[in-house]
This record gives C-alpha cells, structure tokens and sequence, in this order.
C-alpha cells in the first residue's frame, strides 16, 4: 500500500501554483481544492497483501443464494486506510460487486453488492454457477489520492446550472492545472472506491439529483438531493472484458446513498455504465 498524504499535500501545492502560472484567481483554486474527496485505487502487481481479487468466481457463504449477474470484484474492507475514504465502509469483512459489462446495464438492479462480514464461512462458487466474466487476478497495490470533479459537474456544482459561460472555460484551465499537477489515483487502476465518479461522458451523480427511492411512485422529491447519493465503485474495465463485450473504455459505476451504506442496506444499490467513445 502507499500512503497518499504526502503526496496529497504535494499535489494540492504543485497545483495551486500550476493554477497561479495560469493568471487563475485564487478563489477559483479554492474552490476546486475543498471539492476533492479522498479516495482508494487498486491495481495490479506490488508485493502488499491482497486488497481485492478481481474477476475469477466470487466465494461465497454457504447456502447463497447464486448471483445473478457477473462477479467483478472482492475487496478486503479490512485493508483500507480508515481514512481512505470519506464514506461510511464497514471496517473489515469483504464487499462483492456485480455487473454485467454492457452500456445497457444502468439503473436499479437486483443484487449486484453484497457484504460478507469478517469471519463467515465461505466457498468459491463451483464451475456451472453463475456468471465468470474474465479470470481471476489479485489487486495487491493500493493508492490513496485525492479525487477531483469532472469539470463539466464541478462548473454546475460550483455556479448553478447553466452556470456563466466564461466559467466553463476557467474550470478546463483548473483542471489542466490539477492533471499537470499528477491528477486522480496515477496508474492504470483497476478499482476505486470514493471519491468522484469517472466521467468518459455522463455523470451519474448529476441525474440523481432529487431522486429518493424512499418516495413510492416519485423519481424526484423535496427529500432526495445529489449530495446524499454517492460513489461506492468504479470498474476501469480496460482489457478485462474485451473478449466479453468486444468493447475497450467501458467504464462501470456502483452509486449508493450514504444513509444506505452506513446501514449495509445494499439492496438499492445503482449502476451505471459509462464508455469513452471508440
């Protein structure tokens, strides 16, 4: 594992003077530094214990009920920094994540989180159940880095929707100033947790806003808000599902409301696939 609070530090330095050398005021460099959120990127190789296991067959505890989507992911909540994140993650036992690598798979799915509290037994589910998407590999390396907005999202966020033209074009700049700065995670990641969501060409976040599944029959109440729905995950497919889906650049989103994961409520869990276009 590494530990990104140093780095942190650094890059929010070499990015408010990335940001100074491009005549942007201050205030506007503020802003974008109080949106980032923390976050934890897994990926391939290194020689630390085993964060997450990627692909291959999920174990489960016995008597399951067999998922109905492909396995994408495992990961050891144990083995996350406590303050990897700013979400309420349960502090060990393993969180599983489902999907089914395709642009149409967005919405409210049946069980595609669950969590294994630390100490259950478990059994790799046998051959002939369920769903393998690609072989199993280990994700043994874990940064921790500060996420930053997409830009388009931190605009609106940030000066209303529509915000002031010139705003666009002030926020590209910030972020030129944050990517020359080392940018989100570094790395071909495989895995996130927290932190803001990937964005080839939707944000998922920005549709939720005032969407409350508590309110029977209403998409859209006086209750709900963008801020109480957040990132749980994104998969950075890359290569993993190519012989799959026959697409490169897909990228795949697990959102939750807060009040839901501090509860384990992972029923209303919702996904979203995004792609760069090829």
């Amino acid at each position: 594992m590494t530990n990104g609070t140093d780095e942190t530090v650094d890059r929010v330095r070499r990015f408010r003077a990335g940001a100074a050398e491009r005549g942007l005021p201050p205030d506007a460099a503020e802003r974008w530094v109080r949106s980032l959120r923390p976050a934890a990127y897994l990926a391939d190789g290194g020689d630390g214990p085993v964060a997450a296991r990627l692909g291959g067959r999920p174990r489960l505890p016995h008597g399951a009920p067999v998922p109905p989507h492909g396995f994408v992911a495992s990961v050891d909540c144990a083995l996350l920094r406590a303050d990897a994140t700013d979400l309420p993650l349960p502090a060990d036992g393993h969180l599983l994540f489902f999907a089914v690598p395709d642009i149409d798979f967005t919405g409210r799915r049946e069980d595609v989180v669950r969590y294994v509290p630390a100490g259950t037994a478990t059994a790799e589910l046998p051959d002939g159940e369920g769903r393998e998407l690609f072989p199993g590999r280990e994700l043994r390396t874990v940064a921790y880095a500060s996420s930053a907005q997409e830009s388009g999202s931190f605009t609106r966020s940030q000066y209303g929707d529509p915000p002031p033209q010139d705003e666009y074009e002030r926020t590209y700049r910030l972020s030129e100033a944050w990517q020359a700065a080392g940018g989100d995670g570094g790395g071909d990641w495989r895995l996130q947790l927290g932190g803001h969501p990937l964005v080839p060409d939707i944000d998922p976040l920005e549709g939720l806003r005032g969407y409350d599944p508590d309110e029977e029959g209403s998409e859209r109440t006086r209750t709900g808000g963008r801020d109480d729905w957040t990132l749980l995950a994104t998969w950075r497919c890359g290569d993993d599902a190519l012989d799959e889906v026959g697409l490169d650049g897909l990228v795949v989103h697990w959102l939750v409301l807060r009040r839901d994961l501090a509860a384990l409520r992972l029923d209303r869990v919702l996904t979203f696939v995004d792609m760069w276009a090829p």
